[in-house]
């Protein structure tokens, strides 16, 4: 892509950087290869570009078995150990169903109903940087 704020981070699962977020949009499944590396090009994407946030939108995802379940919470392990927040936003009622009935909990992960809340939570409670010091989280 052209845009200097969007870079497809692998051929099959699109990633949007939108300032210090990067946007990613789940469409249908998520095969093993393609989640292994959207999880490396994730951290990787984050190491380099120290974005705060990242945003998962999961509104194109009809189901939620254990293995996406899985993925979700490594990556969202993997960009805290970078010091970055993971939302997911977009989740359908019957996925959130199926996720409780499976014992899932998601750990470090917040969830929003939709792309732009899950955009306004991770850019009002990202940590602030300071030019003169560490990132340090806003009030």
């Amino acid at each position: 892509m052209s845009d200097a704020y969007s870079r497809p981070v692998t051929g099959h699962v699109p990633v949007l950087r939108l300032g210090d977020v990067l946007l990613v949009t789940l469409q249908g499944d998520l095969h093993d290869s393609t989640a292994q590396q959207l999880q490396q090009d994730l951290a990787e994407t984050i190491s380099r570009t120290g974005v705060r946030g990242v945003l998962i939108d999961i509104s194109g995802v009809e189901i939620v078995d254990s293995f996406l379940g899985r993925v979700l919470a490594e990556i969202a392990a993997q960009a805290k150990l970078l010091a970055a927040r993971t939302v997911v936003a977009g989740m359908r009622p019957a996925v959130a169903i199926t996720l409780a009935e499976l014992g899932l909990t998601l750990p470090g992960l917040s969830t929003a109903l939709s792309t732009e809340a899950g955009m306004e939570l991770l850019t009002q409670q990202t940590p602030a940087y300071r030019p003169d010091g560490p990132r340090q989280e806003s009030p």
